[in-house]
C-alpha cells in the first residue's frame, strides 16, 4: 500500500489506514481538529486491499479505519475505539467530566456506533447493492435506518451539540455518517426530513479541520467503480 505524507513528514508518529467511507472520515476529522501529525495510508478496499495478510494484521476485521501509535506502539482498529484512545491519550476532545453528560456523551456515542452505522451501512447495501428480491431486508433496514436517524434529530431540536454544550467528540462521530445521509436514504431530498443534524452537519463543515479532512480522499486515486470485481472484494459471501 502506498504511503501519502501528510504535513510535510516523511514519517509520523500516527498512520490512519483509511478508506473515504463514513467510519474512516470521522477519525480524518478528529486528527484534523486535533492538529495531530498522521500519515494517511490509504486502503483501497473495492480492491480488496483490506483482505491483505499484512493489514488483517491491523485490523483482523479487515476493515477501516485503523490506527497505529509509534509513540505508544498501540494498534487501535473500529472507530469508536479510535475516537475515545485519541481522546483519552491527548486530552482533546475529551468525554466531560460532569458525571450525568459523560454518561449522555457516552450513550449517544455508543448509539452512533451501534445503531447508526450498522443500520445506515446495511440500508445502503440492499437498497444500492443486493440482487433484487430483497424487499423483506430492505424493508427492515430502511424503517431502522429512518428511526435511528430521526432519534438523532429530535435530540438536536432541544440541544445544540449532541452531547453538552460543545462541540465534542460525538458530533464528530456523527459527521463521519452525515454526508452520504440521501444516499443512505435513496432520497435526494432527505434533508428537509433531518432539519437540525443539517444544521449541525453545515456548522461543522465550515470548520477549517473538516475541509481538511475531506481533501483527504483527494490524495490518492480511489477505485470508484462499483463492478463485478469490486463486488466480490466488499461482499465476498456472494462469491
Amino acid at each position: 500500500m502506498a504511503v501519502v505524507a501528510f504535513h510535510n513528514e516523511i514519517k509520523q508518529m500516527l498512520k490512519l489506514y483509511y478508506h473515504p467511507s463514513p467510519n474512516p472520515a470521522k477519525i480524518a476529522l478528529y486528527l484534523e481538529e486535533a492538529g495531530l501529525d498522521y500519515e494517511m495510508i490509504p486502503v483501497d478496499t473495492r480492491k480488496g486491499e483490506q483482505h491483505e495478510a499484512a493489514f488483517k494484521k491491523i485490523n483482523p476485521n479487515a476493515k477501516t479505519p485503523a490506527l497505529i501509535d509509534a509513540d505508544t506502539g498501540a494498534t487501535v482498529f473500529d472507530s469508536t475505539a479510535i475516537l475515545l484512545y485519541l481522546a483519552d491519550k491527548t486530552g482533546q476532545f475529551a468525554l466531560p467530566a460532569d458525571p450525568q453528560v459523560k454518561a449522555q456523551a457516552l450513550s449517544w456515542l455508543m448509539f452512533i456506533a451501534t445503531g447508526i452505522g450498522p443500520y445506515s451501512g446495511q440500508c445502503v447495501h440492499f437498497r444500492h447493492f443486493a440482487p433484487a428480491g430483497n424487499e423483506y431486508g430492505l424493508n427492515r433496514y430502511d424503517y431502522e435506518a429512518k428511526r435511528h436517524w430521526q432519534l438523532i434529530d429530535d435530540h438536536l431540536a432541544e440541544h445544540a451539540y449532541m452531547a453538552g454544550e460543545q462541540y465534542g467528540l460525538v458530533d464528530i462521530a456523527l459527521w463521519g455518517w452525515c454526508a452520504p445521509l440521501p444516499f443512505i436514504m435513496g432520497d435526494d431530498d432527505a434533508w428537509s426530513k433531518y432539519p437540525n443534524i443539517k444544521r449541525l452537519f453545515d456548522e461543522i463543515n465550515a470548520r477549517p479541520a473538516a475541509e481538511r479532512a475531506q481533501a483527504v480522499k483527494a490524495q490518492h486515486a480511489f477505485k470508484s467503480e462499483m463492478d463485478d470485481d469490486a463486488r466480490k472484494q466488499m461482499f465476498p459471501h456472494n462469491h
